[in-house]
């Protein structure tokens, strides 16, 4: 199992999504204008539609051929689809539903590291464990986990992965009704995943946290993402009843009050994606989940000031995202891949990006 990933070549997010009653216009979907800060910066493809997918959160993962995938979660058909990255043409689709190693329910997160492949499972209420490029079930963990969303992962040291896990439990069968504030303390799981020699994944649940004041807690979560150079998890709260955010921890979990504030976004803040253009500095992508097209908002890496937004000609409605900075055959300056209204992925050239917000020319070195 290759388990060394350059950490400048891809960082990836997964982001899950949650059913959609309407809580304002914008969240439920209303066509809006195109906001004014937001450029077009056109789409290089748009796959095929498959509306019975629900896809919902994307990784990639470089082939030994020299290929990119891009591994996308169906939700509604509990499974994997492979698209190719660089055409957008589905190869495969892995897994079907079922409680048993390899079979999926209602699959959300999915995060590559490595030859690891990570899925956390909302209705199995674990993350499962798969090797690439066999999609081989390697176990799972978190099964006191009570509702797993989203899922980000680093290497805390040679052979030790730290994996964070959004756990958002709601109070009886409303998902819509935030449990009191004294149990979001464990909004956010973490484990330990240890690598053998021999290949093999061992996982440590190590503990959870969660902010629960009035004003910071974390109420409805999904998507969230880390950078360890800069001792930051950012995760997203998607409750706009108390104004959506992106609150800052450090990677032990302490709540720093800062982050991305309420206000920044007009919709649910949905996939979250690194662009780390040198060691320290980049940008943050995050997707503003609109109609009749998805903004996608660009933050400082270390400040998280805005630096612009963009959005494509037909992306909409967008739940995951994943970001590979690697150059691909098609994409030589890197790409950023999202999920189109549950049933298709676009993608967009980091190239293309970086011109039209005239971002920081390192970013394309």
């Amino acid at each position: 199992m290759r388990i060394a990933l350059p950490f400048l070549a891809a960082l990836v997010l997964a982001a899950c999504a949650t059913p959609r009653p309407p809580a304002t216009p914008a969240a439920s979907g209303a066509a809006l204008a195109r906001p004014a800060e937001a450029v077009t910066v056109p789409e290089r493809y748009v796959s095929q539609e498959n509306p019975d997918d629900e896809l919902d959160s994307l990784a990639t993962w470089p082939t030994e051929d020299g290929a990119v995938w891009l591994i996308a979660t169906a939700k509604n058909t509990h499974e994997l689809v492979v698209f190719d990255a660089d055409s957008g043409e589905q190869l495969r689709s892995v897994g079907q539903r079922g409680t048993a190693d390899g079979q999926f329910l209602r699959p959300n997160g999915v995060f590559v590291y490595g030859d690891l492949l990570l899925v956390s499972e909302r209705d199995n209420r674990r993350v499962q464990m798969l090797s690439l490029p066999g999609f081989r079930s390697l176990g799972s963990f978190g099964q006191d986990l009570r509702s797993p969303y989203g899922l980000w992962a680093y290497e805390a040291r040679p052979g030790e992965l730290q994996v964070y896990v959004t756990d958002s439990f709601m109070d009886g069968a409303d998902f819509r009704t935030v449990p009191p504030l004294e149990q979001l303390g464990q909004r956010v799981r973490r484990f330990r995943i240890d690598i053998a020699p021999d290949g093999q994944p061992r996982p440590d649940a190590i503990g959870a946290f969660g902010d629960t004041a009035p004003d910071t807690a974390l109420r409805i979560v999904e998507s969230l993402m880390g950078d360890p150079a800069h001792d930051r998890l950012l995760v997203a709260d998607e409750d706009m009843r108390h104004g959506t955010a992106l609150r800052e921890y450090t990677l032990g979990g302490h709540f720093t009050g800062g982050g991305v504030p309420p206000g920044s976004f007009l919709a649910e803040p949905e996939g979250i994606a690194l662009w780390a253009c040198t060691a320290d500095t980049g940008y943050w992508i995050v997707a503003d989940q609109l109609r009749p097209f998805t903004v996608f908002r660009v933050f400082d890496r270390e400040s998280l000031a805005p630096r612009g937004a963009f959005s494509g000609q037909v992306t909409a409605w967008t739940d995951g995202v994943a970001l590979h900075a690697a150059p691909t055959a098609r994409f030589p300056q890197g790409a950023l891949f999202a999920v189109h209204s549950d049933r298709a992925v676009a993608a967009f050239d980091l190239g293309d990006v970086a011109r039209a917000l005239d971002l920081d020319p390192a970013c394309l070195q």
